[in-house]
């Protein structure tokens, strides 16, 4: 697995301020993408034991509220085992962090994946430059959604994320 970036206070990612993973690899190269830089899956830097414990030193600041996973698209084919393996891990040592993450999937095709019983927020769907609205809140384009994913398991609805 690689990474571009490793942001360790974003306020723009997700809720409160958070570190963001900026995973390499995306087969949805949607138009107008922001991060073209982060396609190619053989791109970034190797995902190292050094960038993780930077991962968890950032982490385990009291004033970090979580971790945002974007990309690149972190459910890239192949990227998902260690992202798995990645999320479980962060979600083990840090129990009280949330977990965003952002991808071109939609819901419905990948909530039966396993690693999505560990996130909190999905932001899901292709950005679509048509649909572009800077208005929107941790969104890029209105198709995509901001799911809360615990509350949208339980009720086997999707429930957005306020």
């Amino acid at each position: 697995m690689n990474y571009h970036n490793i942001t360790h206070a974003d306020m723009l990612n997700g809720e409160g301020l958070r570190v963001v993973l900026w995973l390499a690899g995306c087969t949805h190269r949607c138009q107008g993408c922001q991060n073209p830089q982060t396609w190619d899956i053989h791109g970034g830097i190797a995902f190292d034991d050094a960038a993780k414990q930077e991962l968890f030193d950032y982490l385990s600041q009291d004033y970090i509220s979580g971790i945002t996973l974007s990309g690149g698209d972190p459910l890239h084919p192949q990227l998902l085992n260690e992202v798995h393996d990645l999320i479980k891990e962060i979600k083990e040592k840090f129990p009280t962090k949330t977990i965003w993450l952002y991808t071109g999937f939609v819901f419905e095709d990948i909530r039966d994946i396993e690693l999505i019983q560990y996130l909190d927020v999905i932001v899901d769907g292709k950005f679509e430059l048509a649909l572009l609205d800077p208005k929107l809140h941790w969104k890029g384009s209105s198709n995509q959604r901001v799911i809360d994913v615990q509350s949208s398991m339980n009720s086997n609805i999707i429930i957005l994320h306020d």
